[in-house]
């Protein structure tokens, strides 16, 4: 794993359009480590006996098939738990989408912290019906929804993680066709088909706006 073992100054930046939202304190247990773009958290058949965070910025976690192929799980902000794991190694890679700042906690840790470690326990198992949760709608998403059903889908969750009128995507075009199992052609013309129709408009590669919320939702519930 590597990193830069020093706590974010705050005002370095951050990843682009990463969501920012009310965080539970951890309080002192584990070290708050940064990550630069692109940097790897932890990779894919790794140990898992730590626990991760996200503080600040965005995360993305993928996993490289036997041919080379790349299948993005999901993407993370601030109050998220990544790492979380059934076994004892890692499914899928982490990685940094922009600077980001993790608090790592290893496992062995909370078995020693007496009632910081029951709090944070119960924090982490919440994490866990969050990500079976997440988990259930990616495979509904993959497996049941049309391409633009799917892009549509990604862009109102989106969406509905910024107060504001015009969102960032902190992830590139290629991360959302891996995630959403389509080519980054597919993509860019459920984008344009979306644009024409007049349910989104984006300025740039990555900031949009959804001009008519209505309309998109009914085409991700259809």
């Amino acid at each position: 794993m590597t990193a830069v073992s020093q706590i974010l100054p705050s005002n370095a930046p951050t990843s682009p359009a990463a969501p920012t939202s009310p965080i539970d304190d951890l309080g002192t247990i584990g070290v708050r480590m940064t990550f630069g773009p692109g940097e790897e958290i932890y990779v894919q058949d790794e140990d898992a006996d730590m626990i991760y965070r996200v503080v600040r910025g965005a995360v993305r976690t993928s996993r490289l098939l036997s041919d080379g192929r790349r299948q993005v799980g999901d993407f993370y902000y601030p109050g998220d738990f990544i790492g979380l794991e059934a076994g004892p190694t890692h499914r899928f890679s982490a990685e940094a989408l922009g600077v980001c700042e993790i608090q790592v906690i290893r496992k062995a840790a909370l078995k020693v912290c007496g009632e910081e470690g029951v709090r944070i326990e119960r924090m982490i198992w919440s994490g866990t019906v969050r990500e079976l949760q997440r988990t259930q709608e990616h495979l509904l998403l993959l497996g049941r929804k049309s391409a633009c059903e799917k892009v549509a889908s990604f862009l109102l969750d989106m969406a509905r993680r910024f107060r504001g009128q015009v969102a960032e995507l902190p992830m590139g075009r290629q991360d959302m066709a891996d995630y959403l199992g389509l080519t980054i052609e597919t993509v860019s013309r459920m984008v344009t088909q979306l644009q024409a129709d007049g349910l989104v408009r984006f300025q740039g590669c990555r900031r949009f706006e959804v001009r008519n919320p209505a309309g998109l939702a009914h085409l991700v519930e259809a």
